[in-house]
């Protein structure tokens, strides 16, 4: 069966690679989305079947578990619902190892997934929107945003317009570009529900310059966390190697026997103490995707309301107001995100080598989060 136009849409069109789900490093080989005649063998009646395209590409490696073509897939296509995925593998838009399959299909070690449709991918068009951003410096090298929780960086599957890239680009008429074509001036992210600073290259020489502080970890990053319970130490580090979890691709994991991911470390301060909560400053050594969210969660301590790292879940405490229950539930409220604020920046300027400090003060979320633990019994100034 031919694939309809929307399967997989949800109101978003597949894209190119460069707008796929960052992969790199996680065993999984992804291959260019450039488009591919799916003209397998002719039919029996000697028609040839419609040129499919293929939009998606993902292998299984070597350690992934028998799982459903429906749920693997889903663990990599953001914005997709697994009835979408159900959809598409009903109209033979799935195929595994070159041949369509149902979406009950076990995925194996080795094997291929692509998803193919009867259209082209949509190729990213860089369009200038007026997103009003908040700009804290800014100069003929690089410039300095402050990135309000809900925003995209840059875009991607299910995120055409609104990022923060669309708001750069009307800013400026040009900035310099990496391999990644989707991401002009970009020489660090921040996640999309986290707020705060981001420091974005004006110039080739700008860029260049930047990315090798990013590397050589000169420049100097703390954001301010509320984190579920209370600290044992007033400060401390976290290290543990970071990589894609197995079970669920959207999301990373601490690999405790450094056999694989990427080397981490967190420092962190405390800086106020609820019982049922803390407030820490934290310190990027490494800079690894959810690196904050992923290290306290392992060490048993999420960040409050983390959707994808169990701080949205109702925790034991030893020392809770009264009402706790309700008292989470209306903190939920008051900051629908995760905590998490880029607070304080430092960096070398690219030009004249002058050490450079930016700093964004929390925003009107997490303020009245912190209000409102200061208004419970449950906190204690000492």
């Amino acid at each position: 069966m031919t694939p309809t136009p929307d399967l997989l849409s949800n109101d978003h069109e597949s894209v190119d690679s460069s707008s796929r789900p960052d992969l790199s490093h996680t065993g999984h080989e992804v291959e260019s989305a450039d488009p591919q005649r799916a003209a397998d063998e002719a039919a029996a009646d000697g028609e040839e079947e419609e040129e499919l395209f293929e939009h998606f590409r993902f292998t299984a490696e070597s350690g992934q578990r028998p799982l459903r073509v429906d749920k693997f897939l889903f663990n990599f296509l953001n914005g997709v619902s697994r009835n979408k995925v159900q959809q598409a593998a009903e109209a033979g838009a799935i195929r595994v190892d070159g041949k369509p399959v149902k979406s009950n299909h076990r995925m194996l070690p080795g094997q291929t997934v692509a998803v193919v449709l009867s259209r082209p991918p949509r190729e990213i068009e860089l369009l200038p929107e007026d997103l009003n951003l908040e700009v804290v410096h800014q100069d003929a090298d690089f410039v300095v945003v402050n990135k309000p929780a809900g925003m995209v960086v840059h875009p991607a599957y299910g995120h055409y317009s609104g990022t923060l890239v669309n708001g750069l680009m009307h800013l400026f008429q040009e900035l310099p570009f990496t391999s990644d074509r989707d991401r002009p001036g970009l020489v660090h992210r921040i996640d999309k529900n986290t707020s705060g600073l981001l420091v974005v290259a004006v110039n080739d020489y700008a860029m260049t310059h930047l990315a090798k502080q990013f590397f050589d970890r000169s420049t100097d990053r703390r954001y301010t966390a509320i984190v579920w319970g209370n600290l044992a130490a007033d400060e401390g580090t976290i290290t543990g190697n970071i990589d894609r979890s197995l079970r669920d691709r959207k999301v990373r994991q601490v690999v405790p026997d450094g056999a694989r991911g990427k080397h981490a470390v967190t420092h962190y301060k405390v800086l106020e103490r609820f019982g049922f909560a803390t407030v820490v400053e934290c310190k990027l050594e490494t800079g690894r995707t959810h690196q904050i969210r992923v290290h306290f969660q392992y060490i048993g301590h999420p960040l409050f309301n983390d959707t994808e790292y169990g701080g949205d879940e109702m925790r034991a405490v030893p020392y809770s107001p009264p009402n706790f229950k309700a008292f989470v539930h209306n903190a939920f409220v008051v900051c629908p995100r995760h905590a998490l604020h880029a607070r304080t920046l430092a960096l070398d300027h690219p030009k004249t080598g002058e050490r450079l400090q930016f700093s964004s003060p929390l925003p009107e979320d997490l303020q009245a989060l912190l209000d409102k633990f200061r208004k419970t019994q449950a906190y204690n100034p000492e």
